[in-house]
């Protein structure tokens, strides 16, 4: 098995089945700052990395894990809607 090295924005599976989002690599501290699929930060020395034995995966399509959203925030929503409160940055782009 090859080693997955950290980049930012790529998803990770432990081994336990958690999913992790690389958000930082800090070199000049040798860290990667990690965030789980529930929201909960986390760092690694970079170093360490190889031995916690992760599988990159691709990007989960549920992406309301780590955006502590619940069942109640969808009532109503059209599947494929976005939930109250969020927004298309690109809709207050001016249009050409």
């Amino acid at each position: 098995m090859a080693i997955q090295y950290p980049v930012i924005g790529q998803w990770f599976r432990r081994p336990d089945g958690t999913l992790l989002e690389v958000v930082a690599v800090d070199e000049d501290d040798a860290t990667v700052e990690i965030q789980l699929f529930d929201g909960t930060i986390g760092e690694y020395e970079i170093e360490r990395w190889p031995e916690l034995m992760l599988t990159e995966i691709s990007a989960p399509e549920d992406w309301s894990g780590s955006v502590d959203m619940d069942p109640e925030d969808y009532v109503g929503q059209k599947e494929g809607d976005m939930p109250n409160g969020f927004h298309d940055p690109l809709a207050f782009l001016d249009k050409l």
